[in-house]
Formats: structure tokens, C-alpha cells, sequence
């Protein structure tokens, strides 16, 4: 990333075209809170690609005064490899929902996360196929009735950080959409990562899945459902902050801090720089709507060698020994023969 000061507002990062999403969408904030993590990164607009596959949400392109790439259904992963591989000096951004990145795009998807390449992956996590009129999507629930599953789906979804986790990914977020604050901060957090971050955003999508992260979003109920993790502090939620999370055997448990003998020493310190994925797997993987609450913020955040820099390296570590400077160099360095 670009090194340089802060004089950028969200406004520079802004196209001038009309945005073109339901009033009332998701996408609407996160594209807001996605300015305003741009100005606050302070990465120059030409020195930023935005880059998306088919979708609502991959209309984002259209929305930033930066480079952008509106490609085809479920390759902006392979797009965007190919374009930070070939330009290592840029900020690339993937703009997927979840059936673009999960379904046609699931193979680019958890190839990108285990070759660790520097982009950053914003999932749109709405649980439904917007643009194409409402069908089910590989994150729909089991028994989820849409136009495409009119007697419900008989498969279980996919759950986005158990893919990160599987193919071995150094860095996953979560946030929701109306959580504006909390959207920006771990996006921020996802650029300054080395490596592929990927971000998943619980999106709502007014027309076709309307309040189908209520059970957590709501507003009423969102502190209890929810927990903001940040590394270095203690993992509490609630109201109040009354209530953590501690280690029961294998497990984590909620409790109510000064109930049943538990205090504030019990409750965990969230590390998210520890290579061990098992801690982080558990916290991504709870869901809000049991005794757990659903973990939002950067979950994990590890160090480790990155795609796009191994290539570089390697290309300098052969012209070097071969003595290649061009294309042409390396084709006529061997045997050749003259045809006539």
C-alpha cells in the first residue's frame, strides 16, 4: 500500500454515477462506510482497483472513482489475482456477494485465501441470489422456501469463515450493514493485513430476504446476539458489558461476570495475531442465536508470507541467474533455429 498522508476524504473516492440499488439496501451502507475506510487508509484513488463479479453487490465498481473492473459471475478472485500478480504497488479491493463469491466463484474463492494473495475480499452475505429475482443461495438456510426452492432447500449452507478457516486463511472479519462504526473499523483493519483479508458483511436485501438477520440485527436485541471483538481486550457483550466469554474445557461458555463465581479474570483477551486458528475458528463460528453470541470485528489477523510477493521474488531470483531482461531474452537464450 501506498505510503502517504491523510488528505483524502471519502468525497475523492466517490464516481459521479447514480447509485442504483433499492432504496433501503444494504449495499448502501457498506458502500458508505467503504469511502469513508479509503480516506481514512489515505491510499490514493489511481492507486486503487476495485474489482467485482455479477451481482447487486457487484455493481460497486460503478461507485468508486478508482480503477475498477465489473467482470463476469464468480472470477473476480481470479481478475483480481491476476491483477495485484501484475500490478504489486496497487490496493485491490473484491467486491462479491454470496452467491457470486461462494457458488460459481466458491473454487477462486478458497484458492485465493490459501495462496494468501494481498487483496481484500468484502463478502455481501445477504442469504439469497438478489439480481436474478430471489433464489437460494449456498449461505441459505436448510427448509429456506425461495423461487427456486418453492417446498424449501434440502442442503445445509455454507458458512463463510468455515471456508476461510478450511483453506487456511490468515485473516477474517465480520461486521453488519447497519453497523456503520464496526464496518469501516475492520475494513481498515483488512487493508493493512498482508495477505488475502476477507470481510464478511451481513447485508440485507429488501426485496427478496427482507430482516433475514433480524434475529441478530435487531436492534433491540443486538447487543445480547452480538459480541465486538478486538485484540487485546477482554470478550464482553451485552448492554451493559456484563456478560463474556470464558473457556469451558474445549469449548466457550457465556456467562454473567460476577454470577456463579465467575469475575472479570475469567473472561478471555482476545488475540487475534496468534497463528493457532482453533480459538479463532470457535469465535467465528458462533452463530447468535443460541447461548453464543455472533462475533463481529476482526476476528483473526496473522502474519504470513503472501502469493503476489513470492512470485515477484522468484521472477527477480531467475532473471538474475538467467540473465533475462525481456519476454525475448528468455525465448532466444536456448537452442534456436532459423526456419526458411
Amino acid at each position: 500500500m501506498e505510503n502517504c498522508i491523510n488528505t483524502y476524504t471519502p468525497a475523492d473516492y466517490k464516481s459521479d454515477q447514480a447509485v442504483r440499488w433499492c432504496p433501503g439496501c444494504g449495499d448502501h451502507a457498506i458502500l458508505n462506510t467503504l469511502h469513508k475506510a479509503m480516506a481514512t487508509l489515505g491510499v490514493a484513488p489511481h492507486m486503487t482497483a476495485v474489482i467485482s463479479g455479477i451481482g447487486c453487490s457487484s455493481r460497486l465498481p460503478y461507485y468508486m472513482n478508482t480503477y475498477g473492473f465489473h467482470t463476469i459471475h464468480g472470477r473476480a478472485a481470479a481478475i483480481a489475482t491476476g491483477y495485484k500478480v501484475a500490478n504489486p504497488e496497487m490496493t485491490v479491493w473484491q467486491i462479491s456477494g454470496d452467491g457470486d463469491g461462494l457458488a460459481i466463484g466458491g473454487n477462486h474463492f478458497i484458492h485465493a485465501v490459501r495462496r494468501n494473495i494481498d487483496i481484500n475480499i468484502v463478502l455481501f452475505n445477504n442469504k439469497i441470489y438478489g439480481l436474478t429475482k430471489g433464489q437460494y443461495s449456498p449461505t441459505s438456510d436448510r427448509g429456506f422456501v425461495s423461487k427456486s426452492s418453492p417446498y424449501g432447500t434440502v442442503e445445509d449452507p455454507f458458512i463463510p469463515a468455515e471456508l476461510v478457516f478450511g483453506a487456511r486463511g490468515n485473516f477474517f472479519a465480520r461486521s453488519i450493514d447497519v453497523e456503520l462504526a464496526t464496518s469501516q473499523e475492520v475494513l481498515v483493519a483488512a487493508a493493512r493485513h498482508k495477505g488475502t483479508s476477507v470481510v464478511e458483511i451481513l447485508q440485507n436485501c429488501v426485496i427478496f430476504n427482507n430482516g433475514i438477520h433480524n434475529a441478530i440485527t435487531d436492534r433491540e436485541i443486538r447487543a445480547e446476539r452480538t459480541i465486538l471483538l478486538r485484540h487485546g481486550e477482554k470478550m464482553l457483550f451485552g448492554k451493559n458489558k456484563e456478560k463474556g466469554l470464558v473457556r469451558d474445557g474445549f469449548l466457550l461458555k457465556a456467562v454473567t461476570v460476577g454470577e456463579d463465581g465467575y469475575t472479570m479474570d475469567d473472561v478471555l483477551v482476545h488475540d487475534a495475531h496468534t497463528p493457532s486458528n482453533f480459538l479463532h475458528q470457535q469465535l467465528a463460528m458462533m452463530d447468535g442465536l443460541g447461548e453464543l453470541p455472533l462475533a463481529l470485528g476482526v476476528i483473526r489477523d496473522v502474519a504470513a508470507p503472501t502469493y503476489d510477493e513470492g512470485v515477484s521474488m522468484q521472477v527477480e531470483e531467475v532473471r538474475a541467474k538467467k540473465g533475462f531482461d525481456t519476454l525475448r531474452d528468455m525465448i532466444l537464450a536456448g537452442d534456436t533455429w532459423e526456419v526458411k
